[in-house]
């Protein structure tokens, strides 16, 4: 069971942080502590550290980009969300979640000199994060339901889906309705309203609570006896939330420590490969000797066959099949026509939506016409036809017609 010590640091570099010690199972380790960073450090042994930030520092969205993650998703982001945005994204670090049930990615906005501020002071304190999340993302996501936590000056929210935000000296009430939920427009929206606070902020706000249970259909008002932490962390250290440290401020793999146990084996394949290289290259060198004394005699006796040719061949075999064409070389057509026929028969087989048009047979070359649903297809066949390595076949043309594609391919014998 892996345990966890979660920092929440305080806005504008505060120098007072709190804490508390969980496990991924949902279990507070203890009660929430204060102090300085590097009281928090002394607390970190054999734990993994998680750091929720001021979730005012950080701007959570939501972007439809078609990629599958990764540093392409990464790359894609700033672009995709930049209308959104009022700083220049040069300026902007982003970093994503897991994807979302819509197919929407959540994505977190931050600005470079912030992750670069709480860097350096975990840094000083001899703190090493695991992971780094806004702290708004601690309110867990509840399926079909409006989520509402107050912390101090700051109310975060997130309807269950893809919305959340952290709005900073505001009424709840005035948060959810800058969320838009009190004009009933949209009626597919979630009403019912599950709201954390303390003690003093559930009084404070009674008035709010009764106002939202008369607009919404339900209001469940739950006091955390120990503050906003404990919720978020036990949130968070279920994996829950955007882990911020991704990209330029991901973890870097120190490759050697995965090659030094590795390296004699890695030798002993470099000699190896080297030695079959040298190999190869002897036996290469040994081929063309016997290849250009081929050429050679095939060249004088060429010019036996053919006074005044030159006697310089370059192509043999393209000479010979030639000189077969020239003479009317029984069997020609027979020998390529119908076993050609047979492979783009098979080829057409695997790919049904492919029709012929028309076939046609000359010196050996037999031109087929073809309608296709696309050039993915009409590639599928030619590979197909060339792939026993008797024949050989190319696109010649492909012109769109509608949604089809029209195509002319050329097929001869391997080599012709």
């Amino acid at each position: 069971m892996a345990q966890f010590l979660v920092i929440r640091l305080g806005e504008d570099n505060a120098d007072t942080v709190r804490w508390i010690a969980v496990n991924d199972q949902g279990t507070r380790l203890g009660h929430p502590a204060s102090g300085s960073l590097e009281d928090a450090a002394s607390e970190a042994r054999n734990r993994q550290v998680i750091v929720l930030v001021p979730a005012t520092e950080v701007l959570s969205l939501a972007a439809d980009i078609p990629a599958k993650g990764g540093a392409r998703l990464r790359a894609a982001l700033p672009y995709a969300l930049e209308d959104q945005l009022a700083e220049d994204i040069d300026d902007l670090h982003f970093a994503h979640g897991a994807r979302l049930a819509n197919g929407r990615w959540p994505v977190a906005v931050v600005r470079k000199s912030r992750m670069d501020d709480w860097l350096r002071q975990l840094q000083e304190a001899g703190i090493e994060a695991a992971r780094i999340v806004p702290e708004n993302h601690g309110l867990a996501l509840t399926p079909n339901t409006l989520s509402l936590l107050v912390a101090g000056n700051v109310v975060m929210f997130n309807d269950g889906a893809e919305t959340q935000f952290a709005l900073p000296d505001m009424r709840p009430g005035e948060a959810i309705a800058a969320a838009g939920l009190l004009d009933g427009s949209d009626e597919t929206q979630s009403r019912h309203l599950l709201v954390f606070c303390d003690a003093a902020d559930g009084d404070q706000y009674e008035k709010d609570w009764a106002l939202l249970r008369h607009e919404l259909s339900s209001v469940d008002v739950n006091l955390l006896p120990d503050g906003a932490l404990p919720k978020l962390a036990v949130t968070v250290a279920a994996g829950a939330g955007i882990n911020l440290l991704q990209g330029r401020y991901g973890p870097r793999t120190e490759v050697s420590q995965y090659v030094r146990p590795w390296r004699y084996a890695a030798m002993f394949l470099l000699v190896l490969g080297v030695v079959g290289l040298l190999g190869k290259g002897a036996d290469y060198y040994r081929l063309t000797q016997e290849q250009e004394r081929l050429r050679q005699q095939f060249g004088a006796e060429y010019c036996e066959l053919v006074p005044g040719a030159n006697c310089d061949v370059a192509d043999p075999v393209g000479v010979v099949r030639s000189l077969q064409r020239s003479v009317g070389a029984p069997g020609t057509a027979s020998t390529v026509f119908l076993p050609s026929l047979l492979q783009l028969a098979d080829a057409l087989r695997q790919n049904p939506d492919i029709r012929v048009e028309a076939v046609s047979y000359r010196a050996g070359v037999i031109t087929v016409r073809m309608n296709a649903p696309d050039i993915p297809a009409l590639d599928r066949v030619v590979q197909l036809v060339g792939g026993s390595g008797e024949f050989s076949a190319t696109m010649q043309d492909a012109t769109n017609v509608g949604d089809r594609v029209n195509s002319r391919i050329e097929i001869r014998e391997a080599g012709a």
